[in-house]
């Protein structure tokens, strides 16, 4: 049996915690980097790295969900709102998305970054920069008429 019929013989409750599993094990993987360098090198010199990581990965995420879904050129902020229902962490996060006076609001109620680095006793991840980074990237992609803007960030974590 390869690898694509053992996925085929796996249940869809079975395939809902693998991708739980896969976001989880991503997650730790971005983790573990970044706190490399960050105690090597220092908080400043691990967020530039974040930051072209981010560039790059959040592009590549947008373009592989983007064809996933089959969203088409300009598919504005109802297919940025399907999109970022995928991305790999969605379903690590409790956040939630509103749509109000022509605009999207994505909200992170609660960021499993900032848990576990709070669990170490380790300080809050300054997430601002390359949250906007991420999400700017992200949304550009699905549809490059959309413009992103931090409101707030978590924590205080500016």
């Amino acid at each position: 049996m390869d690898n694509r019929d053992f996925l085929m013989s796996l249940s869809k409750e079975e395939l809902v915690e693998l991708v739980g599993i896969y976001s989880r094990n991503m997650l730790a993987m971005d983790g573990v980097w970044f706190q490399s360098v960050e105690r090597r090198f220092g908080m400043d010199e691990a967020m530039r790295h974040d930051a072209e990581a981010w560039a790059r990965f959040t592009r590549t995420e947008a373009r592989r969900i983007k064809k996933f879904l089959g969203l088409g050129e300009g598919s504005g902020l109802d297919g940025l709102e399907k999109a970022l229902m995928l991305r790999f962490y969605a379903n690590l996060n409790d956040s939630r998305i509103d749509r109000e006076d022509g605009a999207l609001y994505f909200t992170c109620v609660r960021c499993t970054v900032q848990e576990k680095r709070a669990e170490k006793g380790m300080p809050l991840h300054p997430c601002k920069p390359v949250g906007i980074v991420e999400y700017s990237g992200f949304a550009e992609e699905i549809d490059p008429r959309i413009r992103c803007e931090c409101v707030s960030c978590y924590a205080g974590a500016e």
